[in-house]
């Protein structure tokens, strides 16, 4: 396979060791797929932070947040019959789901792109209501003019939607509630409107019938999206054969919208690969990759919390270089560059 990716050689940068846990009660398990933008001078990662809770003899215990954002610890006796502990990434107990670990997320920022550090002028950002009770998850960022556009994965009993919140300063942030209904996710808005509309990359899951598409929509505020149409669809024997999505803003380039995303396989193999859209008409779908351009070789990349996994949805673009950060097998932070003219020569043969 293709992999044209240069990794970063002390990757990966972050990993759960480099932060504090939210509170003592609770442990990082992993830093997982960081959206990423440039503020004041400085680049800036949006970083997933999962937690568990610190486990007591007898008791399973799971977070969730409450309405105002604060950690609540629910308990269950092991012992107890209507408690189903089968799936270690969910529980269930009297008919209700419970995840076994709980999505933040965490703002860093640096001087060169590579060395990140928190500051407590920017505090994290934290599940707010019954729809984000269950945490909130993979942020994409998005710059329109003077305004940050953050679309992240809501999680909570009712299912698995798309958030927003935008902010100006990184410290004021105003809720736009869910503007994608579950099941949906991999939510990328466009950094410029076309034709005077916005316009988002999306995945809806359709298990029974259908399956994990990229989609695309358009909207003329940002917040009511209409105009739904499938862009891309999983193919056989490939290394999107499983399910596939949309990683961050699509990079304007003069051959069209370019479109990194993230394709998996049965065997959950996660890999990296591209699609390019029409400047004029981003419905049409100009080129898509036969072959990933990176996959999971690096050791951090291969073996973690959930190993044989490349997931980006986040990077800085500058000239002909794309600045990926990437969450790499479901623990860590990496960093990796592109080039813009080599991706688009994949598409050409």
């Amino acid at each position: 396979m293709t992999d044209i990716a240069n990794r970063y050689k002390q990757n990966p940068i972050l990993s759960p060791k480099d932060l504090k846990p939210s509170n003592e009660n609770m442990i990082i398990e992993c830093l997982l797929n960081p959206g990423a933008f440039e503020f004041n001078g400085k680049k800036g990662l949006l970083i997933r932070v999962a937690e568990r809770t610190i486990q007591k003899e007898g008791v399973l215990s799971v977070p969730v947040y409450d309405d105002y954002g604060k950690v609540k610890i629910l308990n269950f006796n092991l012992n107890d019959s209507k408690l189903d502990t089968s799936d270690a990434r969910v529980i269930n107990y009297d008919g209700i789901d419970y995840l076994t670990t709980i999505s933040h997320l965490r703002l860093v920022f640096s001087d060169d792109g590579v060395s990140f550090c928190e500051s407590e002028e920017f505090p994290p950002i934290f599940g707010e209501d019954e729809y984000e009770s269950y945490g909130i998850e993979d942020c994409r960022v998005s710059k329109i003019n003077d305004t940050y556009y953050l679309t992240y994965t809501m999680v909570s009993p009712n299912g698995v939607g798309v958030g927003l919140r935008t902010t100006k300063d990184w410290k004021n942030f105003e809720k736009g509630g869910m503007i994608f209904s579950p099941h949906n996710k991999d939510c990328a808005i466009f950094e410029e409107k076309i034709n005077k509309k916005f316009y988002a990359l999306h995945r809806p899951s359709s298990p029974e019938l259908g399956g994990n598409y990229i989609w695309l929509a358009e909207s003329k505020d940002g917040i009511h999206w209409g105009n739904h149409k499938c862009l891309a669809k999983t193919r056989e024997g490939k290394f999107d054969s499983k399910r596939l999505g949309a990683g961050a803003a699509p990079i304007k380039t003069e051959k069209g919208w370019l479109e990194i995303y993230h394709g998996a396989t049965e065997a959950n193999r996660y890999c990296l690969g591209a699609i390019l859209l029409s400047l004029e008409d981003p419905y049409k779908v100009i080129a898509r990759s036969e072959k990933p351009i990176m996959v999971p070789t690096a050791e951090y990349e291969k073996k973690g919390f959930f190993g044989e996994v490349i997931f980006t949805n986040g990077h800085i673009v500058n000239g002909d270089e794309i600045q990926m950060y990437y969450g790499a097998a479901d623990e860590f932070v990496g960093l990796a560059t592109f080039s813009i003219k080599e991706i688009l020569k994949t598409l050409e043969q």
